[in-house]
């Protein structure tokens, strides 16, 4: 059910970016009278599983999943329809039109995917809100499992002060600055120092088994109880705290197995937190020193102890306007941010890069719309933001050809076209084959 949930999201999402990029283009061709020969969703490589004609244009959804595209009649694209281009230009087509229409149609696509995601922010800030966690409260520090950062003398119970010397204010902000984060100070009942984090980090962090950085630490939320457990009659509820081990407080999950770990094959009396009440149950540890219970946790259960101080922020439609913009423009830095380490191999992100199984990956197992449209608007940037790349065969390779036209006056031959397309298209399929490749050693060598 799971993984229904999951690809049932990441197919919606993927398929409502291709159309609405899609129809980026197709908009303005249609708007300036260019002929669209196709408008697919995926691609249709020797068959479609669904095509209808109307008018002039053909609309179907192709089998393979990679993307889509349209097909404007006289442009040099992925099908090359070197038959047409050898014809005389006709009036309808797109090599027809005067540069700035077709720079118009080039970038419809990418123009859709920047509204689309500003849209989503907006509604999204004015129906949700903002929900975070201020970092003054986070008394206790963060939970640190990474070798990365215990490597670096890093340790549960520190907190992060600052990231490249600004201060955190708020648990979020530790994530945003992930990408840029040279040195990060952090303090503790010690005293603070600053670390300064490795050249490379985000390339072991990306090939890492343990992907966590700074991480909220819960309390012992009981999520289920296995079904191997001892403890499997025990009667235990979801969302029951266990706060005491023998009459010893326990605060947090990460100082379990450290306090189980001597009462192995034991039975332990254990004080349990339900709705409120304070109720006693009797444990068993198995020889591993665990009860055999499935941990939950979320910022519903972080309110129900008073851990930390939430801070949810509600705003008006007018004042969504200006946060979506501010969210916006956020994730357009740091994706560029991003992509900058990435081709900077000395940094090691690169190992990072992800195909369509790293994609699947970030929906939830359950369905969420807030969190639907969270991914779909990082997603429509993302689309956004590599389409400009000045890369043959990509929406940015066509803008830098045609941006070259208007300075220079000179249009490029159709011929060198042809082969630009052609190298293009062969570095696009090598990146497919890279990211998808990466997620493919992942879960056979992780």
């Amino acid at each position: 059910m799971e993984f229904v949930i999951k690809i049932s999201q990441f197919l919606l999402s993927l398929s409502l970016l291709i159309v609405l990029h899609e129809l980026g283009h197709f908009i303005p061709a249609k708007w300036f009278k260019t002929r669209v020969e196709k408008f697919y969703l995926f691609f249709d490589i020797k068959y479609s599983l669904f095509k209808k004609k109307i008018g002039e244009t053909v609309y179907g959804i192709g089998w393979l999943p990679l993307g889509g595209y349209v097909k404007i009649a006289g442009m040099v694209d992925e099908s090359m329809d070197k038959e047409q281009m050898a014809g005389p230009p006709q009036p309808w087509e797109f090599r027809s039109k005067p540069t700035w229409q077709r720079l118009i149609i080039m970038l419809g696509g990418v123009t859709v995917n920047f509204i689309l995601a500003y849209v989503i922010y907006v509604f999204a800030s004015w129906a949700y809100g903002d929900i975070d966690i201020k970092a003054d409260s986070i008394k206790d520090g963060y939970y640190v499992g990474n070798p990365i950062l215990t490597d670096l003398g890093i340790k549960t119970g520190d907190r992060v002060v600052a990231i490249n010397d600004e201060k955190i204010i708020n648990y979020s902000d530790i994530r945003k600055k992930l990408i840029e984060a040279e040195t990060i100070t952090i303090a503790n009942d010690e005293g603070s120092k600053t670390v300064t984090l490795p050249h490379d980090y985000l390339g072991k962090l990306s090939t890492s088994n343990d992907r966590t950085f700074f991480e909220i630490r819960f309390p012992f939320v009981v999520g289920a109880v296995s079904d191997s457990s001892a403890n499997k009659s025990v009667d235990l509820k979801a969302k029951d705290i266990i706060a005491k081990i023998n009459g010893e407080p326990l605060k947090y999950f990460d100082q379990v197995s450290d306090r189980l770990k001597p009462l192995s094959g034991q039975t332990v009396d254990v004080e349990i937190i339900r709705e409120g009440e304070k109720l006693q149950r009797q444990l068993k540890v198995d020889s591993n020193g665990k009860f055999g219970i499935l941990p939950a946790g979320s910022l519903s259960d972080i309110e129900r102890v008073g851990y930390y101080e939430i801070v949810q922020k509600e705003y008006s439609f007018v004042e969504s306007l200006g946060v979506g913009l501010t969210k916006f423009t956020g994730q357009i830095s740091s994706y560029g941010a991003q992509l900058k380490k990435i081709f900077t191999p000395s940094t090691g992100a690169y190992k990072g890069v992800g195909g369509f199984k790293a994609i699947y990956d970030i929906f939830p197992n359950t369905w969420s719309w807030e969190f639907f449209w969270q991914i779909t608007a990082f997603l429509s940037i993302m689309l956004g933001v590599l389409n400009l790349l000045p890369i043959p065969a990509l929406d940015g390779g066509h803008v830098m050809f045609l941006l070259y036209e208007m300075v220079s006056g000179r249009k490029p031959s159709e011929k060198f076209l042809e082969r630009a397309q052609m190298v293009g298209f062969f570095i696009l399929i090598a990146l497919v084959l890279f990211a998808n490749g990466n997620d493919i050693f992942k879960a056979v060598f992780k």
